[in-house]
């Protein structure tokens, strides 16, 4: 296992950038440095704009606290608050495995001295003129080109690559890869399925479309050795009924009969049940496993793609072929509560102490979270074609898939998976209402918006501020409530898609990742370049306690329960 411990301020080789915090060439696009023959030459002088690529190309650490997200440096005006949605302590929920417990941050930063500068520097380009030579055919036709086929292939023929391969027939175009509950149809066993997108870096109207597919181990879908779709569609009931605390939950129809055990309850082994109650263990050649509150079983894997927004002929919004990235998570060991709690508190003692970050590097394996996880990720070369990120691109992934109270089991997408067998099937926002989240009374994205004051976290969105809000700045709730899907709340126009992807393509050529990825057209101005840490972020009144999971059944939301499980 490779080690980077990223502690090294005192030896800042190329501190000239960080004087240099928001400054770019805004007229053309930032071509590949050219790089001095020699290691010992210094191809740059101070003052000069030190292109991402030289960072890379030199093994020189642009970012040591790239953990810490750009949204994490809004302007709040102490009553604007995005923080919630992934900072919350829980302590009255005793069976929770995340104790982070990172409420706090809500009213404080706890940076350190090197996080109290903004370096995602991207933030503060205006990218108009760079997205004016882009024609909307073009930039049509690249988000139509299916970079996922060759990817796998590419990875999957390199007798030198030491990490994953995820192939998926016909990713590019779901319809083809998925059935209509989601099974993929290649016989890989992954399985799509329908979930509310995380508020609101994964809104369309923000950047980017995607989807998320989950993949259980072999035990969890076979019976005697064998492939049973009846043994794996009751075993994702059950990890869903773990991960919701729920006490039943529907599925899609299974056999009783099949699976050789009474799944509902009711005592008779039924041909199709479509309802499974909370049971001790699970089922099939997985029978031995017993389920564990709000914690996945071992092996369990997560395919994320991030995409273009896709436009088609009539101006329609779609989940683009191409894609900007292709994430995975898979759980390589089971920790206990009790062992994730100790790397909870040695993370806490660390931010608490604003030491910077410690990224576990594990080479093409990508990261090691500490907490079970393995991550890795690809990301477009300046051609479009998907390439492993590296290290400093990575260690990005750890800010929210590690250190976040407000994540279960270090997850986003499945515990806010449209519910039960309704839920099974590739992403579709159009099928989705604006629920509340559990505990809550109205609309999550109304909430948010109420929240936040915008349709983003940096209030910068000007169509969702056109589209939902009024001419004082206040969300219009009468016209948030009546539309008539999320897909209706979240969606951009074509105009602002086909500019929000030319904004991005122009990244993607400057291969400045490590700058900021979020496609953003203007310069933001409703984010710090420097924090004052004496500064509170928000008053008392304006900070929220909050679940991300959803109620699907509000208002009558009878067959949700928190219970212990047996």
């Amino acid at each position: 296992m490779q080690k980077l411990i990223i502690l090294f301020m005192s030896v800042w080789c190329l501190a000239a950038c960080s004087d240099h915090i928001g400054e770019t060439d805004e007229s053309t696009l930032v071509a590949p440095a050219t790089h001095a023959s020699s290691s010992n030459t210094a191809p740059y002088n101070k003052g000069d704009v030190i292109p991402a690529t030289a960072f890379i190309a030199h093994g020189e650490v642009y970012n040591a606290e790239s953990v810490i997200p750009p949204q994490c440096y809004t302007k709040t005006d102490g009553e604007n608050n995005p923080c919630y949605a992934c900072h919350q302590t829980y302590k009255d929920q005793k069976h929770r495995p995340n104790t982070m417990n990172d409420g706090d941050l809500q009213g404080e930063y706890q940076f350190s001295d090197l996080g109290t500068t903004n370096h995602w520097k991207n933030l503060f380009v205006d990218r108009t003129q760079l997205i004016s030579g882009i024609s909307d055919e073009a930039i049509k036709q690249w988000i139509s080109q299916d970079n996922y086929s060759e990817f796998v292939r590419k990875f999957a023929n390199d007798p030198n690559w030491a990490g994953e391969v995820t192939p998926i027939e016909n990713l590019a175009t779901p319809k083809k890869a998925f059935t209509k509950q989601g099974l993929a149809t290649d016989g890989s066993a992954w399985v799509a399925f329908n979930y509310k997108p995380f508020p609101s870096t994964f809104w369309p109207t923000n950047g980017s479309t995607g989807d998320a597919m989950i993949r259980l181990p072999k035990a969890f879908r076979e019976l005697n050795g064998h492939f049973s779709k009846d043994i794996y569609f009751a075993n994702l009931a059950l990890v869903e009924l773990v991960m919701k605390e729920a006490s039943y939950i529907t599925v899609v129809p299974v056999s009783e009969k099949v699976a050789g055990t009474d799944l509902n309850g009711d005592g008779v082994l039924s041909d199709a049940v479509q309802t499974l109650v909370a049971r001790t263990h699970y089922v099939g050649d997985a029978k031995s496993i017993a389920l564990t509150p709000l914690l996945y079983p071992e092996n369990t894997e997560f395919l994320h793609t991030v995409r273009y927004i896709g436009v088609d002929d009539d101006g329609e919004i779609y989940n683009a072929e191409r894609m900007k990235e292709v994430r995975y998570m898979k759980k390589h060991s089971f920790k206990s509560k009790a062992e994730l709690a100790s790397e909870y508190y040695l993370e806490a003692k660390e931010k608490s102490f604003e030491n910077l970050p410690q990224v576990h590097l594990l080479g093409d394996k990508g990261v090691n979270s500490n907490m079970g996880w393995t991550l890795n990720a690809y990301i477009e070369d300046d051609k479009g074609e998907l390439r492993h990120q590296n290290s400093q691109e990575l260690a990005f992934c750890a800010g929210c898939h590690k250190t976040l109270g407000a994540t279960l089991d270090q997850t986003f997408s499945f515990p806010r998976k449209v519910e039960g067998a309704k839920g099974w099937g590739y992403i579709n926002l159009a099928s989705q209402q604006d629920v509340p989240n559990i505990g809550e009374e109205q609309g999550e994205f109304l909430t948010y918006f109420e929240r936040v004051g915008g349709g983003d976290e940096f209030r910068q969105n000007k169509e969702m501020l056109q589209r939902w809000f009024d001419d004082e700045g206040k969300v219009d709730t009468e016209k948030v409530a009546k539309a008539q899907s999320v897909f209706e709340l979240i969606t951009p126009s074509p105009r602002r898609a086909l500019d929000l992807n030319k904004a991005y393509l122009t990244i993607v050529k400057e291969q400045s990742y490590i700058f900021g990825r979020d496609a953003i057209i203007t310069e933001a101005t409703n984010v710090l370049q420097h924090v004052d840490e004496e500064v509170a972020p928000l008053d008392k009144m304006f900070r929220y306690k909050w679940d991300l999971r959803l109620n699907w059944q509000y208002p009558n939301r009878t067959n949700f329960t928190r219970v212990e499980q047996p």
